[in-house]
């Protein structure tokens, strides 16, 4: 063959290549952005064909790029993951616990109203997953906090780490108009912290 012909088929193999991939980052790309989108309106009870049609792809190139709903749910929550982590970070950095503590259950209960699926996740123990064991490391690190207010006085003695994922759960049920939620929230956020405040006993 001639070699002329040869690199001119090699140079056309490389194209065709670059595509396909180019083709298949772009519907995982778009295959993410529809789940993000729906697990936020709806939460994690989202059917698989739903997510395709959202994102414009069939239900085979969805299933060759996440073959379980799990895959699909850790990735897609690899950001806000990320956002909570930074979230607990600081808290675990403040150096009155009570303050950081406090911030941290406002920017929970926040980043809660903006995305329903991510909730979900974080609160649901059913499946193992990414997700479940952030939430098992990111849980234990704001249980120490937690525990650091307490000592100082500051957060109520019968505190559990549990009560934080039943604040997030109830948080769920704002009813408040979307472009109003947020305010609702930080409202929200702000009754439960002051139920969390330490009281003095009285006659002391």
């Amino acid at each position: 063959m001639d070699a002329r012909v040869r690199l001119h088929e090699v140079g056309q193999m490389t194209v065709e290549m670059t595509r396909l991939r180019a083709d298949a980052q772009e519907n995982r790309d778009r295959i993410l952005a529809a789940a993000g989108e729906l697990f936020a309106e709806r939460g994690l009870d989202v059917g698989m064909r739903d997510i395709a049609r959202r994102a414009g792809v069939g239900p085979a190139t969805l299933y060759r790029r996440f073959p379980t709903r799990q895959a699909l749910i850790d990735e897609a929550y690899a950001i806000e993951v990320a956002a909570c982590r930074g979230i607990v970070e600081d808290a675990c950095a403040d150096q009155d616990a009570w303050h950081g503590f406090s911030v941290a259950v406002r920017r929970l209960v926040v980043l809660n109203v903006r995305n329903r699926g991510f909730v979900d996740a974080l609160v649901s123990t059913a499946t193992p997953s990414d997700v479940a064991e952030h939430r098992r490391e990111l849980l234990g690190l704001l249980a120490g906090v937690a525990r650091q207010a307490q000592r100082e006085g500051a957060l109520r003695a019968d505190f559990d780490p549990a009560d934080l994922l039943l604040i997030l759960s109830a948080g769920r049920g704002l009813l408040a108009p979307r472009q109003e939620r947020e305010a609702a929230a930080r409202r929200f956020a702000e009754l439960a912290i002051d139920g969390l405040r330490a009281r003095p006993v009285v006659g002391e």
